[in-house]
């Protein structure tokens, strides 16, 4: 019987980089994503020709109700669940400076980057330790994909570092509270990565990058970011719960 992994955001960007390295590596996928299944067909199908079987879980992690409904999902087509990888996220709709910015973008940003992955890991980490009673042989794992924005301040997008942050202090909380039933929770902290959320940022990034910005001198892919995840996945790092695994190229890097 093959493990199964839920992806958040998983048909697009980092994430769907995420599910194809799980794909080959012989993990069954839940992809969670808002959109329409018929919008996210050819993604899902693309996983599919990778050998995984595919179930697709459409919500938005920031309501209570999807949550539930992504879990229940999940049980009721595959009956278990080995990995959970709290990758979904959204950016301010608008940049603005900290001292400008909305209660309102603060809200939006911060229920699905760190509000919903909280009660979604809640679920699921209760759900995983119930498995665990049910089948001693029983493992899994969790791992929240973050951003150097957890540590790295940029004052026009306030919200979305408050979010990551809290992110990364989630992944530090459940690693010590799931510790006794031998269920690591990671934390994968991406730098600048290709996608469609970056898109409009593209000529800034590739002034920055050739100006120095990372020690590696390109843009980090979506790829980059699934193999560090898919080696987490796998158990490769059994005795490193609660730590940090950095795909930024060396960005944050301290340098003279």
């Amino acid at each position: 019987m093959k493990n199964v992994a839920l992806i958040t955001g998983g048909s697009r960007g980092i994430g769907y980089g995420i599910a194809e390295h799980l794909a080959k590596n012989g993990f069954d996928l839940a992809i969670n994503g808002v959109r329409s299944e018929d919008l996210v067909a050819e993604a899902l199908d693309g996983l599919r020709s990778l050998g995984a079987d595919v179930l697709y879980c459409p919500g938005n992690i920031a309501a209570p109700d999807d949550r539930k409904a992504i879990i229940e999902n999940v049980k009721r087509y595959f009956g278990r669940l080995n990995v959970l990888v709290n990758n979904a996220g959204v950016a301010p709709k608008e940049r603005r400076d900290i001292l400008e910015a909305t209660e309102e973008s603060f809200h939006y940003v911060v229920s699905t980057n760190l509000q919903g992955p909280y009660f979604l890991t809640q679920a699921v980490a209760n759900w995983m330790i119930e498995q665990q009673q049910q089948d001693a042989t029983f493992r899994g794992n969790i791992i929240n994909v973050s951003s150097i924005s957890a540590t790295v301040a940029s004052v026009n997008r306030g919200e979305y570092c408050v979010a990551k942050a809290g992110l990364s202090m989630m992944t530090q909380l459940f690693a010590a509270r799931l510790g006794e039933f031998g269920i690591p929770v990671y934390e994968v902290r991406p730098g600048i990565i290709q996608t469609d959320m970056t898109a409009g940022v593209t000529a800034k990034y590739d002034k920055l990058i050739a100006d120095g910005l990372c020690v590696q001198k390109r843009w980090g892919y979506p790829d980059d970011v699934g193999k560090a995840v898919a080696a987490l996945a796998r158990g490769d790092f059994p005795y490193s719960t609660g730590q940090v695994i950095l795909v930024d190229g060396g960005l944050t890097l301290p340098r003279l």
